[in-house]
């Protein structure tokens, strides 16, 4: 039988379209991108940079299909961590990135490793490099705009939220709890495209299950689609016996497969053919094909042949979210195609010469745009043109209030003053209370935002009915509509701060300020940390709230202690963190921390509350004007001299609701004949930063210090805390002084609050034992 070519519909030669073009020097930049960064810039260090040319190279065609055929403005486009070089190429061809910048990949100040929103020079939608967050950045980031439109309008119409991410991905956790949130199924806006090249790290992954990620997704309420095969093989499988080679392929495990693309022409028939009942039908099929043209098709899978990916984008269904697994090749089009362990495999000098021959490229000159006028770059300059965004115009953040002018009385927790300050606030400044969205994972009611889910109501896409509007013994009343503020999504703490990190990034996006308020037990924040911290990043603004917290939660048990949180806050870049001990505190650093949202240069905030009942009297807060603004101005700076002793042998530091125990502590030690000043620590935070100022290792400003450690002042020191002691170990140092540090190391247990104390050394005892030690 004489060989034949593939025949392809008419007017469809792949290699001759300004789009294939387009494709092999997106292929060729990112690659040389990454080679420059390894082989020719210097490395006076000799660490490995590193680079995915693989991993960019299965993304290649996808990618240029989206943005050269299907983006529009509106749109937003998460890209896979490893695929940044492809983004970067794009950007250059489309004129939004400087040659210059080509050469700086994984260079200091150059392009970031991975998509970074807030510092590479180039546009990038969303932050990626925490794999699965950045999956599902698009997720929230459809709902805040929604949010956003119905409340004050985005001067954008419609527009997708686009998330590519790697079949390996899909491992991720994060990944499944925002697919199966109810809230999700209604954002039809959504579409993820997965990169299913059916490698990992280390492996060719034997069982990928892609049909049962399918009905994963399917079960979810998802749309999904399937782009497996190219027009090549869809024209053999046309043929006389194609139904026995496309039934042999779609059974073929998936290194069998790849190890297909590493044989030559003879080996790669038999291989293809098998040891099956088949063999011999498929056999005579390849006969008929050119040995060029069977190299060609066993690798036109659907993620790379543009025709089948147009295809499936025109069959989204915007009423509902939609998944794309693309089927595609790790390294499609590289010398390392195919080869499992080619995840981070560099091409060699030759190899790369021998790319820049097949796809056109000067290796002397790599950076190279098409001729001025050719047909690709009349195409580059078009798509800039319908991609161009209008500049964001700010709209700035309302005046925040600094203090709500109360005073609580009685016996109060700092928890019940986070529900009471958001209605008081609404009521002082409705300007700001309207731009307060408040978040939680099924915790509302027990987290006291029951009366402001009642003042505000509860947002959804769209108005339901509250079927117990009309039960008196309803307390908690839930009316979802579109004008609602609260937003309530499932038992799942990473959609919180996904959602809360998309909903303070829309003053960046939309030019309209969100002042996001996440709410969720303490104990949790440390499962919702590494996305919430990859939020701040990516340049989201939030604050978090993790209450009830520490021992004090005494009936609760070591599973619901947290012990670490303290010293989280004190290390989360980007944040302020604070945890108060009277109710106004709590007031007074919830407003400094509104004031931070939404603006340019603002930071993000974690406050600690707790549900343990103080004696408000104990604060003794000033009745002057002057002198009570003086203390909140220590508040939110970092601290306060909240007992000053004529002649100190002992201060005592103490953090939240142990200053109930530490005050009594004094006393005990005043009548002892040992007199001692009371610190109240707001945000060991903020001290750290204004010590590491005074060494000059920052720009915090350090005035707190001399306010509330003066130096005449310094004796031995006791720190106290419902948390790891060494939180606010580094106080000593402010004076060098000796000292004592009390907290929590050991997982806790059920009990009462007394006795649950003693055994973390808590107690007043303790605190009385520890300070003597230091002072007789």
């Amino acid at each position: 039988m004489t060989a034949t070519s593939v025949d392809l519909p008419p007017g469809v030669d792949d290699r001759g379209e300004p789009l294939r073009a387009i494709e092999d020097r997106v292929l060729w930049l990112s690659s040389a991108i990454i080679d420059h960064a390894n082989r020719v810039r210097p490395n006076p260090s000799g660490l490995k940079v590193g680079g995915h040319q693989a991993s960019s190279a299965s993304m290649v065609s996808i990618m240029t299909s989206l943005w050269f055929e299907q983006l529009r403005p509106a749109d937003r486009v998460s890209v896979k961590p490893h695929a940044s070089p492809v983004l970067h190429a794009i950007n250059y061809l489309l004129g939004q990135l400087d040659e210059s910048s080509l050469t700086t990949l994984r260079e200091f100040g150059g392009l970031q490793a991975y998509p970074s929103r807030t510092k590479d020079p180039d546009p990038v939608d969303y932050s990626t490099g925490s794999v699965g967050i950045g999956a599902t950045a698009p997720i929230w980031a459809a709902l805040a705009r929604r949010y956003v439109e119905g409340h004050f309008g985005t001067g954008e119409t419609g527009g997708r939220q686009y998330s590519l991410l790697g079949d390996a991905e899909l491992d991720e956790g994060a990944c499944w709890e925002a697919v199966l949130d109810p809230m999700v199924a209604e954002l039809g806006e959504v579409v993820w495209i997965v990169d299913l090249n059916r490698q990992s790290l280390d492996r060719v992954v034997p069982n990928i299950g892609a049909s049962r990620l399918q009905g994963m997704f399917a079960a979810a309420g998802w749309q999904v689609l399937s782009v497996k095969y190219g027009r090549r093989l869809e024209a053999l499988f046309g043929r006389p016996d194609g139904d026995r080679l496309r039934a042999r392929l779609d059974a073929m495990p998936n290194p069998e497969y790849q190890r297909l693309l590493r044989c030559g022409p003879g080996e790669l028939r038999a291989r293809l053919a098998g040891s099956g009942p088949d063999g011999a039908a498929v056999r005579r099929l390849l006969d008929g094909v050119a040995d060029d043209e069977l190299h060609a098709a066993v690798r036109n899978l659907g993620g790379h042949d543009h025709q089948a990916l147009a295809d499936a984008f025109a069959r989204i269904d915007d009423t509902r979210p939609t998944v794309i697994f693309a089927y595609t090749i790790k390294g499609y089009g590289l010398a390392t195609e195919g080869h499992p362990q080619n995840h981070s495999a560099l091409l060699n000098a030759e190899q790369l010469r021998s790319l820049a021959a097949r796809v056109g490229a000067d290796p002397d000159r790599p950076w190279l745009r098409f001729p001025a006028g050719s047909r690709e770059d009349r195409l580059c300059a078009q798509v800039a043109d319908r991609l161009a965004r209008d500049p964001v115009s700010l709209s700035p953040p309302p005046a925040m209030p600094t203090d709500l002018g109360h005073l609580p009385t009685g016996l109060a927790t700092t928890q019940a003053a986070l529900g009471r300050t958001l209605l008081d606030l609404n009521r002082a400044a409705p300007d700001v209370g309207a731009r307060i969205v408040t978040v939680s994972p099924d915790v509302s009611s027990s987290t006291n935002l029951g009366g402001w889910v009642n003042k505000v109501g509860v947002w959804s896409h769209a108005e339901r009915d509250d079927w117990f509007a009309d039960d008196a013994e309803t307390i908690l009343h839930w009316r979802e509509r579109p004008t609602g503020r609260h937003v309530e999504l499932g038992i799942a703490e990473t959609n919180l701060v996904g959602a809360i990190g998309e909903l303070g990034a829309t003053w960046s996006r939309w030019g309209q300020p969100l002042l996001p308020i996440g709410v969720l037990y303490d104990p949790f924040v440390e499962r919702a940390l590494e996305p919430w911290s990859f939020g701040i990043y990516a340049g989201g603004q939030s604050i978090l709230v993790g209450t009830p917290a520490g021992v004090t939660l005494a009936p609760e048990g070591g599973a619901h202690q947290s012990i670490k949180t303290p010293s989280i806050g004190l290390e989360q870049p980007g944040c302020v963190s604070y945890e108060p001990a009277f109710a106004l505190e709590a007031e007074w650093t919830l407003l400094a921390a509104l004031a931070q949202l939404g603006r340019p240069g603002g930071q993000s905030a974690y406050l600690r509350l707790s549900t343990r009942s103080v004696d408000q009297a104990l604060a003794a807060v000033p009745s002057d004007p002057a002198a009570r603004e003086r203390r909140r101005r220590n508040v939110v700076a970092g601290g306060y001299l909240l007992r000053r002793h004529d002649r100190p042998a002992v201060t005592l530091c103490a953090m939240g609701a142990l200053i109930t125990e530490t005050l009594a502590a004094a006393d005990r030690l005043a009548a002892l004949g040992f007199g001692a000043d009371v610190v109240c620590v707001t945000s060991p935070d903020l001290l750290f930063r204004a010590l590491q100022a005074r060494r000059g290792l920052g720009d915090a400003a350090e005035w707190i210090l001399e306010v509330v450690f003066p130096a005449d002042r310094a004796v031995p020191m006791v720190t106290v805390l419902d948390g790891h002691p060494h939180t606010l170990a580094f106080l000593a140092g402010v004076n060098r002084v000796p000292a004592a540090h009390l907290g929590v190391t050991g997982f806790g247990q059920s009990g009462d609050l007394g006795d649950v104390y003693r055994y973390h050394h808590l107690d007043v005892d303790s605190i009385v034992g520890v300070a003597l030690d230091l002072v007789d």
